[in-house]
């Protein structure tokens, strides 16, 4: 790490989990929109003093932005598809927008957290139940993946971005979608194989799916 302070530094820091879907959703974003930033790769039992100095909470991901910091996931996400508005990655339309965050949430109050259980939790009965609600979550989906091009919308966006880094750990989760989920799995491909999620992937999420 740079003797420079992270808050004089002239590019954006983030301090992220190289496993953590709520991380690489942010890194997905700055890679989406070319944004300059310097990520540091941190163990979520191994915290440094800069970032503990920085957040008060502890945790991942911070992002720092000279005097600014910020450390809830979707309002890092937000944050920089506002100030880097191109390619705008938010509808306008306040419906739509409303609609968005409201997926965002939830994807990150109640999916992310059941990808922490089955990845840390030494409970195998925990593992198992949280890996059963993550595939019925999905299986439930269906219908709004059969719609359109992209995730409730003609459109590429943050929700998309929050759904591709969980769609690219259903190998590692241990999760399988039944052929009845054809359209999560053609929305997958789709998303997936841009170039730009394959340049966002950390060493440990390339792993993931060797």
């Amino acid at each position: 790490m740079s003797d420079i302070p992270v808050t004089k530094r002239s590019q954006m820091v983030l301090f992220s989990d190289s496993k953590s879907p709520s991380c690489h959703r942010v890194r997905l974003v700055a890679k989406e929109k070319d944004i300059p930033m310097e990520v540091i790769e941190v163990q979520r039992d191994k915290l440094p003093e800069d970032l503990l100095e920085l957040n008060p909470y502890g945790t991942l991901p911070t992002l720092v932005d000279r005097d600014l910091v910020l450390y809830d996931p979707q309002v890092i996400i937000e944050y920089l598809d506002e100030r880097f508005p191109h390619p705008p990655l938010m509808s306008v339309d306040p419906i739509s927008k409303a609609r968005a965050r409201q997926m965002l949430r939830q994807i990150e109050v109640e999916w992310y957290p059941l990808v922490e259980a089955i990845t840390y939790s030494e409970d195998p009965a925990a593992v198992k139940a949280a890996r059963r609600d993550l595939q019925e979550r999905l299986i439930q989906l269906i219908p709004v993946f059969s719609h359109k091009d992209y995730f409730m919308s003609e459109d590429y966006s943050l929700v998309d971005i929050s759904m591709s880094v969980l769609l690219w750990r259903l190998p590692y989760l241990g999760i399988d979608l039944p052929k009845s989920a054809k359209p999560i799995t053609d929305y997958s491909e789709r998303m997936l194989n841009r170039e730009i999620f394959s340049d966002s992937l950390s060493d440990d999420e390339l792993d993931m799916r060797d």
